[in-house]
């Protein structure tokens, strides 16, 4: 079983390369809004995550996604429901 924190962890590890310089990741950075990512660099994103945490992400949690905060909260239920 995953806690949040370690699921957290992880996830800024994945959008590190992502992150500007001027700003440092935290819960309420926005995948879109703050860092900018287009479409093909959140499928990256979430393959990367699937991977690692050997689950699948269903396409209709996405729009609830919207900081990393959002993501790490829906990885915690997935991750813990497996």
């Amino acid at each position: 079983m995953a806690s949040y924190n370690e699921i957290l962890t992880q996830v800024y590890k994945v959008l590190t390369p992502f992150a500007k310089d001027e700003e440092p990741l935290a819960e309420e950075t926005g995948l879109v809004a703050d860092l900018g990512l287009d479409s093909m660099q959140v499928m990256r994103l979430l393959l990367e995550i699937e991977d690692y945490f050997d689950i699948s992400i269903p396409v209709n949690i996405l729009p609830d996604i919207r900081t990393i905060g959002d993501l790490t909260r829906q990885l915690e239920k997935l991750v813990n429901e497996g």
